[in-house]
């Protein structure tokens, strides 16, 4: 067993070191060898036979000048925006809430959780001091998350449908 052990390395070693054309006798050479027999060297077989299949695709698979005219394959980047792609979505309020920020903030949020016309139920914030929001009220939303708050993806535009624009304070 020991030398079994050993001449599957060997073999894997070679196959690693040189091309697949110099390896590919000792290979066979293993694959049909009745005289060792056993459980543990038909496994090793069916492994250096995937192994073998393995190295041609990637030998057969696409030539230098193939990749070239393909070109570089890109990742599609996920859409980040939670609004499905649109820049605005109209939604009526179905309640008010105040959200507490993560760590080293403590202010509190002024948020409302809104279905939008996409048919979604979401937690908007609601930007500048003081607001006059209640159920039912119709807010226009735009992406924009608020950093230190857990959930909130979106914001109310002020100044739209029934959230007015901030009161300038006279302080």
């Amino acid at each position: 067993m020991n030398i079994l052990a050993r001449s599957i390395t060997s073999i894997a070693r070679s196959c690693l070191g040189n091309s697949i054309e110099g390896s590919r006798p000792h290979l066979t050479q293993l694959y049909l060898n009745p005289g060792i027999q056993g459980s543990l060297l038909n496994a090793a077989r069916s492994c250096l036979g995937n192994i073998m299949q393995g190295f041609e695709q990637i030998r057969l698979g696409s030539s230098l000048w193939q990749m070239h005219r393909r070109g570089k394959t890109y990742k599609k980047r996920r859409n980040k925006n939670p609004l499905d792609g649109k820049p605005f979505a109209k939604g009526v309020v179905l309640r008010t809430v105040i959200k507490k920020p993560k760590k080293p903030n403590s202010a509190n949020r002024k948020c409302v959780v809104v279905r939008l016309s996409t048919g979604r139920e979401m937690t908007a914030y609601v930007p500048g001091i003081g607001h006059n929001l209640q159920e039912h009220n119709v807010v226009l939303c735009k992406p924009g998350r608020v950093k230190d708050t857990p959930g909130v993806k979106i914001r109310c535009v002020r100044g739209k449908y029934d959230l007015p624009h901030p009161l300038k304070r006279t302080d």
